[in-house]
């Protein structure tokens, strides 16, 4: 898909925003040690690949993480880049670990996210797809409660494309499948 020359230099800059506040606080993958880059690289490319994206998807997906793992704020966001993409993050972020519990934040985390616009469900989507997609090999202790987390989640996401909705729910039976191979 090609973009008006505005969105293209938007995603770039929302690409190299992602990488430094990423890079800056030495963020590495969970049980993968890769740099943290690679997953909302990965986001963004499903998102680029679904036909009818937008450039401001493909901008959330590149910071769809920087406001909970890097410590910038999203008034900071909104400095650099439009209200929509602003806006999405808000819905993309997970509430701070002061508001409670794993569970009230989990449900706290649903309630944020059934409430958000089909474009950023969509890239919320994608983030699962990405996050789901070895998890039963490289943490099968943690997986089980990660999977039932992601299932409470797409619960909520219907609004989103609806062929990334069927790809990421069979992508989760994958590894819940594969996980009652391995015990």
């Amino acid at each position: 898909m090609s973009y008006s020359a505005y969105g293209t230099e938007m995603i770039a800059r929302a690409e190299a925003f992602a990488t430094a506040a990423h890079e800056a606080v030495g963020q590495t993958r969970n049980y993968s040690g890769e740099s943290y880059i690679v997953h909302p690289r990965a986001v963004a490319k499903i998102i680029q690949a679904l036909p009818d994206h937008t450039w401001q998807q493909v901008c959330m997906a590149w910071l769809h993480d920087t406001v909970e793992d890097t410590g910038v704020r999203l008034e900071t966001i909104r400095a650099h880049f439009d209200e929509e993409i602003k806006e999405g993050l808000y819905y993309l972020t997970n509430v701070e670990r002061e508001a409670g519990n794993r569970r009230e934040r989990h449900a706290m985390n649903i309630e944020r996210l059934a409430l958000a616009p089909a474009r950023v469900q969509t890239v919320k989507l994608a983030d699962i797809k990405d996050n789901t997609k070895n998890v039963a090999q490289l943490a099968p202790s943690f997986a089980p409660l990660f999977l039932k987390e992601k299932d409470d989640v797409m619960a909520v996401l219907k609004r989103g494309d609806p062929v990334l909705w069927s790809l990421t729910m069979d992508q989760i039976e994958q590894q819940k499948k594969e996980l009652a191979l391995e015990a």
